[in-house]
């Protein structure tokens, strides 16, 4: 069999699994739960189906639409017939799922082993739990202890690009892997189902989520995966990328440095910012499925980084003037998203803030819990209605 075969016949195996796996966990479950009536989202279980398998193909795309003997240049759809072939050898290496589940589980040391403070996340009784589950707030140490560990690395980080292409693969097995985990865990006595994540429908809710807040003991997966092994492990492809550049030129370019900073500034906003996720619509409303995890551990760090890989071989050179009105724009848009997020945050938590007490709200129904919220008419979210993503 040749390898385009075995990557053909790897994909038939993949789209099959995606509807017997679910099949087959829901069907050996001794639940005895009735699905809730649910609003489908995504098209519904064959929406679901089909961004299941689009988003390894598309993240598998990418590896090769940027490469360093081919780029996919805008939309000229003609030159994807000179664009190289997935080859399944590439996306598979013993190298690569060492780098993967290394990084992977030294992430879960630091979280469980770095000192932080234990704070509560939202009020599980409108989503028909009780009390507030306890999370270990300790990522803003994890960010810069796996920095110091990535600095230690020095050029041997460039490994990382040279194993693009199979970790990349890697990481969509490991997304597949967890994934399955929390669909046939969520089928245990107790489970806190996510409203919409129980619909009855195995394909459905394998990509949905069907558990809200699964745990191993007091280790929370989603908080965990949200914010740990894919988005610090960007900023460290993005170093690997960047140890490449060097070794290959005994440089680092002007727009490495400026993709490396603005990017590591948001990673490590998001890691400083650490408690604001708790309040976040992620973990207090949808479930933890094939949604999440695969965003979380491949989506995020394999298309996110794809602009430092792009620079290592094909860097534009650009003047510093230009590279600094790029870098004010970065940090323009930075502000815009602290100030709009912080100002949401206050808010959530304390209402009468002076803050943002004089803020006008509009008094709407959450279309997926049923209860009513206010929305933020004024201030930053006067603006637009989405203006954080803006920035």
């Amino acid at each position: 069999m040749t390898e385009h075969s075995k990557l053909w016949a790897c994909c038939g195996l993949t789209a099959a699994a995606f509807v017997v796996v679910p099949g087959v966990i829901k069907a050996a479950s001794k639940s005895q739960r009735q699905p809730d009536k649910t609003v489908y989202e995504f098209g519904g279980p064959v929406g679901a189906y089909f961004t299941m398998l689009g988003m390894p193909g598309t993240v598998i795309f990418l590896c090769y639409a940027i490469g360093k003997d081919f780029v996919m240049s805008g939309a000229d759809v003609r030159a994807l017939a000179r664009m190289p072939v997935p080859q399944l050898g590439e996306l598979v290496s013993a190298k690569a799922a060492a780098i993967c589940l290394g990084w992977f589980g030294f992430q879960v040391l630091l979280e469980r082993t770095l000192p932080g403070k234990v704070v509560e996340g939202t009020d599980l009784a409108p989503a028909g739990g009780q009390g507030r589950l306890k999370y270990n707030i300790n990522g803003h140490l994890a960010f810069w202890t796996s920095m110091g560990a990535l600095v230690m690395c020095g050029s041997r980080l460039s490994v990382l690009y040279d194993e693009f292409k199979a970790l990349a693969g890697t990481a969509c097995m490991v997304s597949c892997g967890l994934s399955t985990y929390l669909y046939a865990t969520s089928f245990k006595d107790g489970a806190l189902l996510a409203r919409g994540g129980n619909s009855g429908c195995p394909v459905y809710d394998f990509f949905i989520g069907r558990e809200l807040n699964p745990r191993i003991g007091n280790f929370d997966l989603k908080e965990f995966c949200e914010l740990r092994p894919g988005l610090i492990g960007w900023v460290a492809l993005n170093f690997g990328m960047m140890a490449k550049q060097y070794k290959n030129t005994g440089s680092v370019s002007g727009s490495m440095l400026v993709v490396n900073f603005l990017q590591g500034l948001y990673v490590w906003d998001a890691l400083y910012q650490e408690q604001a996720i708790l309040s976040t619509m992620d973990i207090t409303t949808d479930g933890f499925g094939y949604m999440l995890a695969f965003g979380d551990l491949a989506w995020v760090p394999f298309t996110y980084s794809l602009q430092a890989r792009y620079l290592v071989d094909h860097d534009p050179g650009l003047s510093t003037s230009l590279l600094a009105s790029i870098a004010c724009a970065g940090l323009a848009g930075y502000a815009n998203f602290r100030g709009a997020n912080s100002q949401k945050d206050k808010f959530r938590q304390d209402p009468l803030h002076p803050s943002v007490k004089d803020l006008e709200t509009m008094q709407v129904t959450n279309q997926l819990t049923g209860r009513p919220t206010k929305l933020l008419v004024s201030g930053w979210w006067g603006l637009a209605r989405k203006i954080n993503y803006t920035g």
